[in-house]
């Protein structure tokens, strides 16, 4: 045979080869004649059976000398891709001619490789025998072409005691669907007492627990709400996780409308999520004309807005400010503030301190951590930048952004005019992005490769500690 393409077939290397004859087929072609397919002539155009006609259904029925489990099919082709090679086919296979089971659906690639393909040949727990198997063309690589199949070999285990044994399964298995089948139909027509009587003579399940509960409760009680409930559960036990893990995620977005009031139209704010209370807290921003100092927390679960405060520089915290950061520690329940945005007219050097704040969520109360963290060691007054809290280290990361500076003796001191620079460990890296995004997740921090400056600083962890 031509090298073999290989769908895995792995038990076929340890199966015997099959010996069958022609038992039936469709049609053929002049001296394209069945039988041509128990011999691997690859350079040989004419040793192959064709069919008259590339309408349906065209077939091929092997018999097998004595029965087999069947585990491995497998087509050889001629020396060079040949339109009517058959791009899709199916096979079945039974121990009646009549009464078969499908065992593969599949097609062959348009070359000269031979290709070998797993079968069918387990039902529930156990297998199931054959002695007939039959092949069905479908389609060929060359649209108006008739199906033609080269040499074809058939590998399983023909062990008499082994096929003996999976002939008395199959009709265990077959009595049990059919069991199962005059179950549902008695159920479907609510014959319940013969259905009952059945199942305790029978002693057979129809189905698993959860699906019976379902048709009681949709069918019989009419109660949608037991339901979702029921299908609900069924997800948290992980009954439905291989389902839901073949399936897409799609974004789904709703507005969220809340009664009272509610923070207005701002930019440059910023806001965290505290998981254990499903809380989110917004503080400051932009509103087109000024900057903000307002404090407001978000009740995911009774989805309503509440003020803590209009104005927090009044209760000893942050001045109004916009593109600044927070970051939040849940089991400290601390909200830290660090950076804000400036005006160019504003960007003196009494202004341009980095102050540090800590508000206790608790207590309702601002701490100043830090007046001016660069002087301490941390970074200078920053806007953009990303931070992020590893609560069980009390450790607080700092990084990227841009940095402000005051005016400088050069002509942009003379023009008014300061400057905004990334922060950056290397001047020569022009890659700086002052977008940057952290993941919290399982305690590991994920970055982009732009390798900019960050912060860990001391007196934060010592604050935490301290705590």
């Amino acid at each position: 045979m031509a090298e073999s393409s290989v769908k895995p077939a792995d038990e076929s290397l340890k199966c015997k080869k099959l010996e069958y004859n022609i038992h039936s087929y469709s049609s053929y072609s002049t001296t394209y004649v069945p039988e041509n397919i128990k011999v691997d002539k690859s350079n040989d155009q004419s040793s192959r059976w064709s069919s008259d006609s590339n309408f349906p259904r065209q077939y091929l029925v092997l018999k097998l000398d004595r029965p087999a489990i069947v585990k491995s099919i497998t087509f050889g082709k001629f020396e060079k891709m040949h339109v009517c090679n058959l791009k899709k086919f199916k096979i079945f296979g039974g121990m009646d001619e009549n009464t078969t089971i499908e065992l593969l659906d599949w097609g062959l690639k348009n070359d000269s490789n031979s290709e070998t393909f797993d079968l069918k040949h387990s039902l529930g727990e156990g297998q199931f025998p054959c002695s007939y198997i039959r092949i069905e063309p479908i389609q060929s690589w060359g649209p108006s072409f008739n199906f033609s199949v080269w040499y074809v070999e058939l590998r399983g285990d023909d062990d008499r005691t082994r096929v003996k044994r999976a002939g008395q399964w199959l009709e265990q298995y077959r009595d049990l669907e059919i069991t199962k089948l005059c179950m549902k139909y008695f159920r479907q027509k609510n014959q319940m007492e013969i259905y009952n009587a059945l199942q305790s003579a029978t002693g057979i399940t129809l189905e698993h627990p959860l699906l019976t509960q379902l048709f009681n409760i949709l069918v019989h009680d009419g109660d949608y709400e037991q339901v979702e409930q029921l299908m609900t559960n069924a997800i948290h036990n992980d009954y439905l996780a291989w389902y839901i893990s073949q399936q897409d995620y799609r974004p789904c977005w709703s507005r969220v409308s809340t009664p009272g009031p509610r923070p207005g139209m701002r930019g440059g704010h910023q806001m965290v999520l505290d998981p254990l209370t499903q809380t989110v807290y917004l503080l400051g921003g932009w509103d087109g004309t000024q900057d903000l100092s307002d404090l407001w927390s978000y009740s995911i679960r009774e989805s309503q807005w509440t003020l803590i405060c209009p104005n927090v520089e009044y209760v000893g915290g942050p001045t109004p400010r916009s593109c600044h950061k927070l970051c939040l520690d849940p089991e400290r329940r601390q909200i830290f503030v660090l950076g804000r945005y400036l005006d160019q007219q504003l960007r003196q050097p009494e202004f341009l301190k980095s102050d540090f704040y800590q508000y206790d969520i608790d207590l309702n109360i601002w701490t100043l951590i830090s007046w001016d963290t660069s002087s301490v060691g941390g970074p200078r007054l920053i806007f953009d930048h990303q931070m992020c809290l590893d609560s069980k280290h009390s450790k607080i990361f700092v990084f990227g952004g841009r940095v402000l500076t005051p005016s400088t003796t050069s002509n942009n001191s003379s023009s008014g005019q300061s400057e905004e620079r990334l922060i950056s460990n290397n001047s020569n890296n022009n890659n700086n992005n002052n977008n940057h995004y952290y993941n919290n997740y399982y305690n590991n921090y994920y970055y982009n490769n732009h390798y900019n400056n960050y912060y860990y600083t001391i007196i934060i962890i010592i604050i935490i500690n301290n705590k």
